[in-house]
């Protein structure tokens, strides 16, 4: 029989067997065993083994705030309200740039001083060729960082530190548009050999669509008795683990954001050119078939090979959207209708991100102040 509040007993083979509690729950209780020749022996076998227990489950619940640890469960818990593009997007941030930098820590030890200093890494030289990072790049790290935080305070209860202290420089490029002589320079090749892809090339310039939104459209997106193409889903390339032989795929889903889902007008001159292209409307826009597409990346080369024609200085597919934008603020489209017809969020982006007046319309604005300050 054991003593009074001690879990050892004399067995019938004479040896003595100590026991102590490994994991307890609901449903049952899991014990560990010692035995011993004696009572004594037994006794200090379990005294050794219960403090042994301890110290592995102090290390064991202290690894589980390590910062891997977090990281993996956060994004586990995100799969359910993101695209899946963001939890791969996310992913590789947290495998490429945090998982490097802070494994095997503590994440309630990440300080100011150690974010500061991974900030000044990834600007001085992160990335592959270590040659740094952009600031676009070291925001969106920096973005994921702070959401796992955030995950580690409120769901895990962990006290972790202010952050607001890291400041990311951001570098402004000047956005490149295409002028008007070369506008109408592709605007005129275009037009002269209407291939389904040079029709969306000139959809895109005309209507401001992404790549992504114009290589997953289809002509059943296209009302003409409406005059309105429907942008309700985007075309892109996304890493996959489901077959070790093939890295990606290509997925449509729907566009990158709810204000992206939207309806465009037909501009005239497009319209026309759309009544006499028609095709079915499972057709792919820029293939005219419904078993082939044109991805993003082929959509791409195809752009800068007609600029090579055209003899116009290499750009992005892109660059076509922001070209839009500007035009359409140069005569004076109305700012919140060309926000919607954008897809974006609300008038900020607009402005701020994609409308670059040209020096042309800053002249002409300044010479309307001509009259009111002419000197008399």
């Amino acid at each position: 029989m054991s003593k009074r509040g001690e879990n050892i007993y004399k067995r019938k083979d004479g040896r003595w067997e100590g026991r102590y509690i490994k994991e307890k729950n609901d449903k049952k209780i899991m014990y560990g065993y010692v035995y011993g020749k004696s009572y004594k022996e037994a006794k200090e076998k379990l005294s050794e083994a219960i403090n042994s227990f301890k110290e592995e489950k102090i290390i064991r619940e202290k690894n589980q705030e390590n910062f891997e640890v977090i990281a993996e469960e956060w994004l586990n818990a995100s799969k359910s309200r993101l695209k899946k593009s963001s939890v791969i997007k996310y992913g590789n941030i947290i495998k490429t740039y945090l998982i490097p930098k802070f494994k095997g820590k503590l994440i309630y030890k990440i300080n100011c001083e150690d974010m500061s200093n991974f900030n000044a890494e990834l600007l001085s030289c992160g990335g592959v060729e270590k040659k740094g990072l952009s600031s676009n790049t070291i925001s969106s790290v920096f973005s994921v960082l702070k959401r796992i935080f955030e995950y580690a305070g409120k769901q895990r209860k962990i006290h972790m530190e202010d952050f607001e202290c890291i400041c990311i420089k951001q570098n402004f490029k000047p956005m490149r548009i295409l002028t008007i002589s070369e506008q109408e320079k592709l605007c005129e090749y275009l037009n002269n050999d209407l291939t389904p892809c040079n029709l969306g090339i000139l959809m895109s310039m005309y209507l401001g669509l992404r790549i992504g939104e114009i290589c997953a459209l289809k002509w059943s997106d296209i009302s003409l008795d409406e005059h309105i193409v429907s942008v309700n889903k985007t075309m892109q390339r996304l890493q996959t683990d489901e077959d070790d032989n093939v890295k990606t795929k290509i997925i449509i889903t729907e566009p990158k954001s709810v204000s992206s889902n939207r309806k465009i007008p037909i501009p005239d001159n497009i319209y026309y050119i759309l009544v006499n292209m028609k095709r079915c409307d499972n057709a792919f826009l820029l293939t005219g078939t419904e078993n082939e597409y044109l991805e993003p990346r082929t959509m791409q080369n195809k752009f800068k090979a007609v600029l090579q024609i055209c003899k116009i200085d290499d750009v992005n597919f892109h660059t076509l959207r922001h070209t839009f934008a500007t035009r359409c603020v140069e005569v004076g489209f109305d700012i919140k209708s060309l926000s919607e017809i954008l897809g974006h969020s609300n008038v900020n982006i607009t402005l701020n991100k994609y409308v670059h007046p040209s020096m042309t319309l800053k002249q002409k604005n300044m010479n309307m102040l001509s009259n009111l300050l002419a000197v008399k």
